[in-house]
């Protein structure tokens, strides 16, 4: 790849020509598409809101005139012009992965598509690449197991969206109004407790939507995910759609054997998590289900109010029994229903199994779970990484949801080795009890939305925690620096919602406790609201000594000791006497 940023004069005069004869004979330049606008569905969903008079929001107005998916053209044009986006032109740029970082970076940052988080050594190497010579040289691993390219100049989005096709990858509907990246659990096919591989699933339902226009577009965004019933969980009840893999042993009515259970409406940023459908799938049901999931989402979500329009409130609204019965009309099936209770218990779910060096079920083979600083990679890294995977391992690189990096097929007699070349990496296959659950949404140096600096914040919290107290237990913090919940903080131990305080407005979070997913959810519940940043480090020590000194016992977790006391009771043992007078 090419040192030199951007397109040559030579280049950009040749795309203004095309574009200028394009404008010549149609007016303007638009995005191609047909007169008709989105397809069927959506236009007839939308209809139905302007039937009833109620004005659709500006986003919707957007579709409706044209496709976003048309708009290679403008996209062009902007780059021979090097040029962002302005307007509603932004959030359609979204559709191509491509989001306009302003005022917080005047750059874009491009997020990839990856099923089940899983990619190769070749393509790791390629993403270092684009980094170095279209961004600032690296790449942020985000909580849906997957990567951000940050700081890409105006005159280099194309360029990045080529280079990315040209590794076997994709940022198409990456953003805005779409499915985003279907994870699946990090460790799948090489679990010794996994039920099912998840990948095949992942994989399969990832080229559905990309061959499938009518997929786009929809009310917001829709998160799905597989769980395979592993020792590492993928949160999949905080997705619209999560798949839990299930055994169900003889007696209960149906054929013995590995099914999913579906689960609808997870968006824990908006208090939910998701709701059992009471419907059992075989394996090859499961794509087929999502489909008919998303599109009576399509046809029934909120087009006139974008707090409203995820798929939590059509549930809200129908009950899980009604929105069953619609989908079922798009099935070529009838799902099976089982009580959950029918179904075995899911196995047990290691916290930190994401990191270190683990057994694998391929007899003489070895994963390691690699700890990122908040999820940061560089370009050093990225090609380090690479590199010890293919030449260690088969060349598999996994992403997390806990934004860390899994290099799985390790020979066991090359555990050292990798451990040596890791750590010369600067980076580490071990962690502390707060490390390895540290997880950090973009924050205010890199989204408009953020109040505060997470990334930043979050390894200031640790270098202060992992000097004052060890722990013999892992506790999950997860920073946020808005509502919107990227990092999921509703979901953690301890969650840290961003926001300004004081005259001064300076950085500062809501501290929650309590939270969890999968067998242990649970909302975290507000402990302290408007706590100055300077002074989060401290009270985090204080909550947490007062669960070393308090619990019922070394093997009760963190959750349970927050989760048996009241809110009041949790701030009478966590405050000193000073501070509760005062």
């Amino acid at each position: 790849m090419s040192d030199e940023p951007g397109l040559s004069e030579e280049q950009k005069r040749y795309l203004e020509g095309f574009m200028s004869g394009i404008a010549a004979r149609h007016g303007s330049v638009v995005p191609a598409s047909s007169p008709e606008g989105p397809p069927d569905i959506h236009r007839a969903a939308q209809d139905r809101f302007l039937a009833q008079g109620k004005a659709l929001v500006p986003e919707e107005l957007a579709k409706r005139q044209g496709h976003p998916l048309d708009m290679w053209d403008e996209i062009t044009a902007n780059v021979a012009a090097d040029r962002f986006p302005k307007g509603i032109d932004v959030y359609r740029h979204k559709f191509f992965g491509l989001f306009y970082a302003a005022p917080a970076q005047d750059a874009f940052m491009c997020r990839l598509r990856m099923p089940n988080g899983i990619l190769n050594s070749h393509q790791l190497r390629g993403i270092a690449d684009i980094a170095e010579h279209r961004g600032r040289g690296y790449a942020d691993v985000t909580t849906r197991a997957n990567l951000q390219i940050r700081e890409i100049r105006a005159a280099d989005a194309l360029a990045v969206l080529m280079a990315l096709q040209d590794l076997g990858l994709t940022s198409r509907g990456a953003g805005a109004d779409n499915i985003r990246n279907i994870t699946g659990s990090p460790t799948a096919g090489i679990d010794p407790q996994e039920l099912i591989d998840t990948r095949p699933l992942a994989r399969t339902l990832h080229y559905h939507i990309l061959n499938h226009r009518e997929l786009y577009g929809l009310p917001r965004k829709f998160n799905i995910a597989f769980d395979g019933g592993g020792q590492i969980g993928v949160l999949e009840d905080t997705n619209d759609i999560g798949f839990a893999a299930v055994r169900v042993d003889d007696g209960a009515g149906i054929a013995p054997g590995v099914y999913f259970r579906m689960q609808l409406g997870g968006i824990t940023g908006h208090g939910d998590f998701a709701r059992d459908s009471g419907v059992v799938l075989a394996p090859e049901q499961c794509v087929p289900i999502a489909v008919a999931v998303v599109r009576v989402f399509i046809a029934s979500g909120d087009r006139t109010d974008r707090k409203r329009a995820r798929l939590k409130y059509v549930l809200d609204a129908w009950g899980i029994e009604k929105f069953m019965a619609e989908v079922e009309k798009e099935l070529p099936f009838k799902p099976l229903h089982l009580p959950l209770s029918a179904c075995a218990p899911r196995g047990p779910v290691l916290k930190h199994g994401h990191i270190g060096m683990h057994p694998q079920n391929q007899g003489g083979l070895s994963y390691a779970g690699i700890a990122l600083p908040v999820g940061r990679l560089g370009a050093k890294e990225m090609r380090g990484l690479a590199d010890i995977a293919a030449e260690l391992g088969s060349g598999t690189i996994r992403l997390t949801v806990w934004q860390n990096v899994i290099l799985s097929d390790i020979p066991n007699d090359r555990v050292a080795e990798l451990q040596a070349r890791v750590t010369a990496l600067g980076l580490d296959t071990k962690a502390s009890g707060i490390r390895g659950g540290l997880v950090a949404c973009t924050g205010n140096t890199g989204c408009k939305f953020s109040a505060t600096d997470t990334k930043g914040q979050a390894l200031l919290i640790a270098d202060y925690l992992d000097k004052k107290i060890a722990l013999d237990q892992p506790v999950n913090i997860h920073l946020t620096g808005c509502p919107n919940s990227c990092a999921q903080h509703y979901v953690g131990d301890i969650g840290l919602l961003g926001i300004k305080v004081g005259e001064d407005l300076v950085d500062g979070y809501t501290i929650m406790v309590g939270g969890g997913a999968g067998s242990h959810r649970a909302l975290a519940r507000e402990l302290y609201q408007n706590v100055p940043m300077a002074e989060v480090p401290a009270r985090l020590e204080r909550i947490l000594a007062a669960y070393l000194a308090r619990r019922s016992g070394a093997a009760e977790s963190f959750q349970d000791f927050t989760r048996r006391h009241s809110v009041e009771e949790l701030k009478r043992l966590c405050d000193p006497p000073d501070a509760a007078a005062a």
